[in-house]
């Protein structure tokens, strides 16, 4: 029977952030955002996701934006509706590992800024890579989210999701999410995971998924009855597909119900009154893609998020090769298992991605390995859930032995050595971490920055003096 005691669920908007990374790329430039503010911020969502995951990098390598600028900016414009934003553990927003100093530093600048809800995930689910930036987090003032990254396997059984939670809920977090980024999670699973979890944990159980396999709303209508406090949804011009559900959708099918949402649909209708256009736009120019924006239920197949596997076809489209598409996609999971069969999310997901693209393209399986798959197999992101295929393993590091500690235990406090290299381009204290995260690209927009304003004296900039 599901709970039908009196339980308001929340929503939290993800169109800022989600949904035009899964939709355009990350594409949405800050100024197409910043007139709809106002309005989203009256409609009473528990809270708007617009920061982090790939917009970090996106603003400033496509956008030619500071992403620190676009903080302050919605902060600004967002008066009562808290600010989410995605971090990827130990590698922040960026790919490989960090040392602590940088992290806690990041966590301290995002706070700072204007962030309130931290989401906090590991590519391996190794909470021993979550809990520098839980710390952090919570010592800033933060609520520190963490997402457990939901996936397929032997491995995975509801006795694991259920201790993981108590292990995250003992760590100090305020909050846990499933975060089902291919959309893998299926609605009565999702009711047996959820109620498995709430006999793990008391904090609040958010619920994130993606529209790719095509259960995207009935999943969260099964994991709400079940008790999940929160949904992760997008106003409808940017829904479905390779996105989240409905917004309007989900608070409309919870209307009058023991989970009615309490938000007004009609209010809603207007913040996706004026994302339409834009989302036409997109269209006309190509940004988006409507193939990203149907369904495919090979997705429960071959566990494949949707931006993998642009990944991989754009990957056998520059080699010539796209008629090996179906031979990549049939060696992905054989590839994911003889790694410990790690969940599929950045950066395990491109790192398994290509390494079967090089298996299938070489016509021997691991005679060609990228430096990323050697990190994954000697341990430098973590520990998987299943130890490593032996085998395999020897043949990609020979006679190295694999690590067995938390990864970031090996790396030396970095941030003196980026305020260092990047000291002629500092004009605010977060340019460090722009420059920790993404030197080569971080360095471009500086120099972008540079020509655009030409004459400024960089001294008064540095203290302040000039808004960035």
């Amino acid at each position: 029977m599901a709970d039908t005691q009196k339980r308001q669920v929340k929503i939290v908007e993800t169109v800022l952030r989600d949904a035009h990374q899964s939709l355009i790329a990350t594409r949405m430039p800050t100024e197409e955002m910043l007139p709809i503010i106002d309005k989203m911020d009256k409609i009473g969502y528990y809270a708007v996701e617009c920061w982090g995951g790939a917009t970090f990098d996106a603003s400033l390598r496509f956008l030619k934006e500071d992403p620190w600028k676009r903080l302050r900016l919605l902060r600004d414009g967002f008066k009562n509706t808290k600010l989410q934003m995605l971090f990827r553990g130990q590698n922040i927003l960026g790919y490989n590992h960090y040392a602590d100093d940088v992290v806690e530093y990041f966590v301290q600048k995002s706070v700072a800024n204007g962030m309130d809800i931290i989401r906090i995930f590991d590519c391996l689910n190794d909470i021993r890579n979550l809990k520098t930036a839980v710390n952090a987090t919570k010592k800033e003032g933060g609520h520190a989210q963490i997402a457990l990254c939901y996936t397929l396997g032997d491995a995975y059984t509801m006795d694991y999701w259920k201790n993981l939670a108590k292990k995250v809920e003992d760590m100090g977090a305020d909050s846990l999410c499933i975060k089902d980024m291919a959309g893998l999670l299926l609605p009565y699973e999702a009711e047996k995971l959820v109620k498995a979890l709430k006999e793990g944990t008391d904090i609040p159980i958010d619920i994130h998924t993606h529209y790719t396999s095509g259960m995207a709303a009935m999943t969260y209508m099964k994991a709400v009855e079940a008790g999940a406090d929160i949904i992760d949804t997008a106003c409808s011009p940017f829904a479905l597909g390779t996105s989240q559900p409905s917004s309007e959708v989900m608070v409309k099918a919870f209307q009058n119900t023991p989970y009615d949402t309490g938000l007004n649909v009609e209010k809603m209708t207007e913040i996706c009154d004026y994302f339409e256009p834009y989302k036409e736009e997109c269209l006309k120019s190509g940004l988006l893609n409507p193939k990203v924006m149907g369904v495919n239920v090979n997705t429960l197949k071959y566990q494949v998020p949707g931006g993998m596997l642009s990944n991989l076809v754009k990957q056998l489209a520059d080699a010539g090769k796209s008629d090996k598409l179906q031979e990549v996609l049939e060696e992905i999971p054989r590839v994911r298992k003889d790694f410990g069969e790690p969940p599929l999310v950045t950066p395990s997901s491109q790192i398994v991605g290509t390494q079967a693209v090089m298996n299938v393209l070489s016509g021997e399986r691991y005679k060609l390995v990228p430096k990323e798959s050697k990190k994954l197999a000697k341990g430098e992101f973590g520990q998987s859930v299943k130890p490593m295929d032996p085998e395999v393993q020897k043949k990609i590091l020979g006679d190295e032995e694999p690590i067995t500690c938390r990864p970031a235990d090996l790396i030396e406090p970095e941030l003196p050595k980026y305020e260092k290299e990047c000291a002629q381009w500092i004009r605010q204290p977060e340019d460090v971490l722009s420059y920790a995260l993404f030197p080569a690209v971080a360095k471009e927009y500086f120099e972008y920055r540079d020509a655009q304003d030409t004459g400024i004296d960089k001294k008064a900039a540095k203290d302040g003096a000039y808004p960035v």
